[in-house]
């Protein structure tokens, strides 16, 4: 088992440091376009209530905005575009600990820069942030939500990512499925919880809007259903072994 000198040292080669470029990018695309895609929605409705429409467009936005994420970075980085996604693949013993760190960082910074940007070429127009969570929810209602919806998604991205921690490709159909997964869930959850799935996506766009209103539920319903994907997908439904050093296989 590697000591901690070594897995700290396996965090600065050079590969480690393009994965972690690619997860800034990556986050940073999709953030965009999902944040994006909500202020435009919007703008277009004014002072009137989100219609049908304005969801499926948002939902539309996030499958996409997903997959080309993905896809770009699957890889050099693995494609997680998620804080949740990677702690549930530290949870399954895929990267370390201090690898989830820099990539928790990665995908902060880009979620941040991507709602700083918007902030700054739309002038006057509001980030809109997660936490409207409905009157007759609890915060615990909302937090088991949010868990339930990043279970699938993190489940989703282990299935459509196996062929590739084995040494394979999925082609663009793993990171398909994972984009596919996340716009239901967001057509599911929206009207509830903003449907994030992703506490990079939710603090970028709380801190630009200026309120951490129920930020609570977008961190520990989606680490605890990421934790649960991870463990049950590894070790129950497919606990075949990897090939020898898929963990940390990026920085190498």
């Amino acid at each position: 088992m590697a000591s901690l000198k070594e897995r700290l040292e396996h965090c600065v080669t050079p590969n480690a440091l393009r994965a972690y470029l690619a997860e800034f990018i990556s986050t940073f695309i999709f953030v965009s376009a999902a944040v994006g895609a909500a202020m435009s929605t919007q703008k277009m409705v004014h002072d009137a209530a989100p219609d049908s429409s304005s969801l499926v467009a948002v939902a539309v936005a996030h499958g996409f905005a997903l997959f080309v994420a993905v896809y770009i970075s699957s890889n050099v980085s693995g494609g997680h575009v998620n804080p949740a996604v990677t702690f549930g693949m530290a949870v399954g013993g895929h990267i370390s600990i201090p690898m989830f760190i820099f990539y928790f960082i990665s995908q902060m910074l880009g979620s941040v820069m991507a709602c700083l940007l918007l902030r700054i070429a739309t002038v006057s127009q509001r980030i809109p942030p997660h936490g409207m969570i409905p009157n007759e929810m609890t915060g615990f209602g909302a937090s088991m939500l949010e868990g339930v919806m990043t279970f699938a998604l993190v489940y989703t991205f282990y299935a459509a990512t196996a062929e590739t921690r084995r040494g394979g490709s999925s082609g663009a159909m793993g990171p398909l499925a994972v984009g596919l997964i996340a716009g239901a869930n967001v057509l599911a959850a929206r009207p509830f919880t903003g449907g994030s799935m992703n506490p990079a996506y939710s603090f970028g766009s709380a801190l630009l809007a200026g309120t951490f209103r129920n930020q609570a539920v977008y961190w520990v319903g989606p680490f605890i259903g990421a934790a649960i994907a991870g463990i049950l997908y590894d070790n129950v439904v497919s606990p075949k072994p990897l090939d020898a050093g898929s963990v940390d296989q990026v920085g190498a």
